[in-house]
């Protein structure tokens, strides 16, 4: 079968022929329908800073995949012909946040596409997954559809994790994890979707996904405009997905006294509080 590695610590994929893998224990053998491309995808093929802690060589990549299930090993709970989509995390089950309902944050993560306990990836013709990582598609949605599940896993977290039933929200950052949070920030109750980016083709599909309000921060203050929109008080409930370190320098200026902040994005330089006694404490 055709498949894409990542074999050397070098700036790099190899397409290839490999061997057809097998389906052990619980396992199954899926024939890959859809594979979409993330941004950590283009960091593993530069191997940069951020590969070298996400990632273990080798693997093949493609963390956000569907497929249908073509053999199941002896212990399967899968049946061949099932359609499913991937859980890129794997989980162990056992570690304190597992147990406590948090394997979101498994302390022992495994990372499909990311050579972390698993070589397999979906940017290949068949690929592995253990039965318990396969979510059984049980309704009609297309593989692009189903595809975009595992993002839209990463956005539904973090706005679940915020509660913002009955709240004003403000997504911060507005690629596809961020305008996947807008929609399910209404979904989930919300009462104004505020969004803010840099780019405006990006605040153009915020405003399609459901956003009430966009902000440009390239050409408004964000601060004096969220300032206006809520009378002062701040923001209730805060989704920094853009991982730009100066965002969450200072998005504490843009909160309201007691409200929540969750952090999707991954600063890649330190982080703090700027004007803590102000922004905290007042």
């Amino acid at each position: 079968m055709k498949s894409l590695l990542k074999t050397e610590e070098v700036e790099s994929y190899i397409f290839t022929d490999v061997d057809v893998p097998e389906a052990q224990n619980d396992e199954v053998l899926i024939l890959v329908d859809k594979v979409a491309i993330c941004g950590s995808d283009y960091n593993l093929y530069k191997w940069n800073s951020v590969a070298k802690v996400i990632a273990d060589i080798p693997f093949t990549p493609g963390h956000e995949a569907t497929g249908t299930v073509v053999k199941a090993g002896p212990t399967a709970t899968i049946s061949t012909g099932q359609r499913v989509a991937v859980e890129n995390h794997y989980f162990c089950g056992d570690c304190f946040q597992c147990k406590t309902d948090r394997g979101d944050i498994c302390s022992n993560m495994g990372q499909y596409g990311h050579g972390k306990k698993t070589r397999h990836g979906g940017c290949s013709q068949y690929s592995i997954v253990p039965s318990k990582y396969c979510y059984q598609l049980t309704t009609d949605i297309s593989s692009e559809q189903a595809v975009v599940l595992e993002p839209m896993g990463v956005a539904h977290n973090a706005i679940e994790q915020l509660d913002v039933s009955g709240e004003d929200v403000l997504i911060i950052g507005c690629g596809p994890v961020g305008c996947l949070a807008i929609s399910i920030a209404k979904a989930l109750g919300a009462i104004r979707v505020v969004a803010t980016d840099i780019e405006a083709n990006r605040l153009e599909i915020a405003t399609k996904m459901g956003a009430d309000i966009v902000i440009n921060g390239q050409t408004e203050n964000l601060f004096e405009t969220v300032t206006k929109i809520t009378d002062g008080a701040g923001i209730a409930r805060i989704c920094e997905v853009s991982g730009a370190s100066k965002m969450v320098n200072t998005l504490f200026t843009l909160l309201r006294k007691g409200g929540q902040v969750v952090l999707v994005g991954l600063p890649k330089d330190p982080i703090h509080i700027e004007d803590p006694l102000p922004n905290v404490c007042k």
